[in-house]
């Protein structure tokens, strides 16, 4: 008898968390924490009132600077991604020819991905020799 009723009351409780309106009850319910917790901060309390506003205005060799680094972190990016799923492909290809030739197109684009990384230092020379800056 002793048995059954913890098993009954494990039963009874896996359900009542387990049901679909207290599972989009307790979602509610974390939302709302978490929008509470993010209007509570006091932004505000910290601006700077005083003095005007000016915008920082960058030279063109460090625009062409910034251009570069944004560049290159997103070409090796996509080019690792690229490889991550050539390999992702040639493990799950199972001797499939054309999943083979899927994945070693994948690979040819992650190749050619991560040379334009490595040119893109010369290209953008190439753009400001043009430019003049």
């Amino acid at each position: 008898m002793f048995r059954i009723v913890p098993a009954r009351l494990r039963a009874l409780t896996h359900s009542l968390f387990t049901a679909p309106a207290v599972r989009r009850a307790v979602r509610i319910a974390a939302h709302t924490v978490t929008v509470l917790l993010v209007l509570s901060v006091p932004v505000a309390a910290s601006a700077d009132t005083g003095g005007t506003a000016t915008l920082a205005v960058n030279s063109l060799p460090q625009v062409i600077a910034n251009l570069r680094t944004w560049l290159i972190g997103i070409l090796a990016a996509v080019a690792t991604l690229f490889l991550v799923l050539a390999g992702v492909y040639w493990a799950t290809a199972g001797g499939d020819p054309a999943q083979v030739e899927k994945a070693k197109g994948a690979l040819k684009n992650a190749l050619v991905g991560y040379g334009l990384a490595v040119l893109a230092p010369i290209l953008l020379q190439v753009v400001r020799g043009i430019v003049g800056g």
